[in-house]
């Protein structure tokens, strides 16, 4: 009880808040919500609180249940992308880059973030990785940019799709982890001018929906997608399987996450063997 006393006086601001919405809930069953609004009161926002400092059992009940919701959603969404990867590889790796055997029979899904230093030392392991298995594994590579952290992951991100665009993702990946330390609009337009990319499609890719514009009212029909969006699916995807930082990789099922070591995958090939 004592803990809980501690996180109530530390969480004030955010209970009252809470107490704030579920009043202006109760009121909002009669009453516009302009009308709701202005009958929010102090004295009902200290009733509520009095109510939750009495029975603090009933929030902790409440965010115990919520969790578990939560939890029991993600080992659904984990169980589900398991399955697919077994068997409907296809749907799993989408409009994803892969490299290494076109069979994807067994598959080895990336979940990564271009500034992520633990990142860059898993690439270095993971190219060993491939050079020995490419003939049987089948690597795909899905966007997780952590932007809270990282300014620079995102633009990175739609540097590297639009690189995709013309057939050059793995090479232009394999040069953002090489120089991960000098990531910036520079670099990405240096890589693509080494790897002869056409610069004004590449710019072109690159750009977002808000960019553009709407898609319906876009002229180029040959489009498939916009950076943003496609990255956006790759990071839904990411939340739904729980994920909370990168590298994270999924092998056939067996998950792996961290600057792994080349025998934690090697292991886990011979058990997926």
């Amino acid at each position: 009880m004592r803990a809980f006393s501690y996180w109530l006086s530390k969480n004030i601001e955010w209970l009252r808040s809470l107490a704030a919405l579920c009043i202006f809930c109760l009121v909002l069953g009669c009453s516009p919500p302009a009308d709701a609004a202005n009958r929010i009161s102090p004295e009902l926002e200290e009733q509520i609180l009095q109510v939750i400092r009495e029975h603090p059992e009933v929030l902790i009940e409440s965010v115990q249940a919520y969790q578990q919701k939560q939890q029991a959603q993600i080992q659904q969404a984990q169980q589900a992308f398991v399955r697919q990867m077994k068997t409907n590889p296809q749907e799993v790796i989408g409009e994803s880059p892969t490299t290494g055997s076109p069979q994807s029979k067994i598959l080895l899904v990336e979940f990564s973030d271009f500034q992520c230093p633990y990142c860059a030392q898993a690439h270095k392991t993971l190219k060993q990785f491939m050079a020995k298995h490419k003939d049987e594994v089948t690597l795909v590579y899905k966007h997780f940019p952590l932007t809270s952290i990282h300014p620079q992951a995102m633009p990175a991100a739609t540097a590297a799709w639009a690189a995709q665009q013309q057939g050059k993702f793995w090479e232009y990946q394999d040069a953002l982890f090489t120089h991960q330390k000098e990531l910036g609009e520079p670099l990405y337009l240096d890589i693509a001018e080494n790897l002869n990319l056409d610069l004004e499609k590449f710019k072109r890719d690159r750009q977002s929906r808000a960019d553009k514009g709407d898609r319906q009212n876009s002229t180029d029909k040959g489009e498939r997608s916009y950076a943003d969006t496609a990255i956006e699916k790759d990071i839904q995807l990411a939340e739904r399987l729980g994920l909370s930082g990168t590298p994270f990789f999924v092998l056939n099922g067996q998950t792996l996450s961290g600057a792994l070591q080349l025998s934690d995958m090697e292991n886990v090939l011979t058990r997926i063997r």
